[in-house]
């Protein structure tokens, strides 16, 4: 049997709340979400946290010492550590105006000050806060060099908050985000914002559609017309990217895409994740993630400690199955059985009393 133990296995809860609202399916509560989570099973195999949106209905940012220490006191119950934040930053977008901006600073100021006292507390022994620009690529393209200026801007102010509380921010490569949607602005970008602690959140759904040039045509990597059976084609394509993107990536998305984009409810179109096993997924999962979890060369890199699975926009009937989340463990099992290591287990200690 495969010992490995790093990267930890991480489900995401956000997926209860993105992409649904009142045009859509109502949210799946947090608890909800987290006893999934920690009933799934496979082989004797758990998963070892959550990833979290700071965003209502689920966490209130807002919620005070109290409050942390009732999550921090919640996901003890379950067993689960926690791990990447996700900055509740749509209010103001980083291209926007003086207001706009300083507003999305002060949210990447609050998730930082909830992330580093949870760390404090010993149940968030890693991870890092998530960020996007909080723009389209349709206000982008009106002027992208000085909006790439603008983004990169409030990202370094963003930067120089984070490492007042010793956290480091993952900007999220999706074609929905501004700047961010395509893997060639994606590097401008972070090439711009010159910090040691900004880094790159790659989701394997997300950054497949770079390779088609969904919302920026002219980065396209594989041909018009693709024949998704052309593996090598697409394994060149992935090299392309990764070669690209993985020297920037701090954390890390494990997910499906069937090649096309999709959105429900309140979330703009972007990658459409599918089940772990749906047979219309182009990617060959944990094969596939080796191009982000090792180098050119081959060598895992160990740039991030968890993995995480997102899959935001399955129906609420898909989401309250047990059989989705053990099939989406299994296949997380199997990307660490491929990509990853052994380490002596440290026991996780929790103190809120702190």
């Amino acid at each position: 049997m495969n010992k490995n133990n790093y990267p930890k296995l991480h489900n995401a809860t956000w997926p209860g709340i993105v992409g649904k609202g009142p045009d859509s399916e109502p949210p799946i509560p947090f608890d909800t979400m987290l006893k999934m989570t920690a009933a799934a099973e496979v082989d004797g195999v758990k998963f070892d946290g959550v990833d979290i949106g700071l965003l209502d209905p689920h966490v209130d940012i807002d919620s005070g010492e109290d409050g942390i220490k009732r999550l921090a006191d919640k996901m003890s119950s379950y067993n689960l550590e926690i791990g990447s934040l996700v900055a509740p930053i749509w209010g103001g977008p980083a291209m926007g105006s003086k207001e706009d901006r300083v507003q999305f600073v002060e949210q990447v100021r609050k998730a930082c000050e909830f992330g580093s006292r949870l760390r404090e507390m010993g149940i968030r022994p890693n991870g890092v806060i998530r960020i996007d620009s909080a723009s389209t690529p349709e206000d982008w393209a009106k002027d992208p060099v000085n909006n790439t200026k603008l983004i990169a801007q409030t990202f370094r102010e963003a930067c120089d908050v984070a490492a007042d509380y010793g956290e480091k921010l993952a900007a999220e490569g999706e074609i929905c985000w501004g700047g961010m949607h395509s893997w060639r602005t994606m590097v401008d970008t972070l090439e711009a914002v010159d910090r040691p602690n900004i880094g790159f959140q790659a989701d394997m759904s997300h950054t497949l559609l770079y390779l088609l040039g969904y919302n920026r045509p002219e980065d396209r990597i594989l041909p018009q017309d693709f024949d998704w059976n052309d593996r090598e084609t697409l394994k060149q394509g992935l090299i392309t990217v990764t070669n690209a993107l993985r020297p920037w990536t701090i954390d890390f998305h494990v997910a499906q895409n069937d090649g096309t984009v999709h959105g429900t409810g309140s979330h703009d179109k972007t990658g459409r994740h599918c089940q772990a096993l749906d047979p219309n997924g182009k990617l060959d999962i944990a094969h596939d993630a080796g191009y982000w979890l090792r180098d050119e060369n081959g060598e895992l890199t160990k740039a991030f400690r968890h993995i995480c699975w997102d899959g935001c926009m399955f129906s609420n009937e898909v989401m309250t199955q047990q059989q989705t989340w053990n099939d989406i463990l299994a296949t997380m099992i199997k990307v660490r059985q491929m990509h990853g290591w052994y380490e002596p287990e440290k026991k996780l200690a929790v103190d809120t009393a702190r």
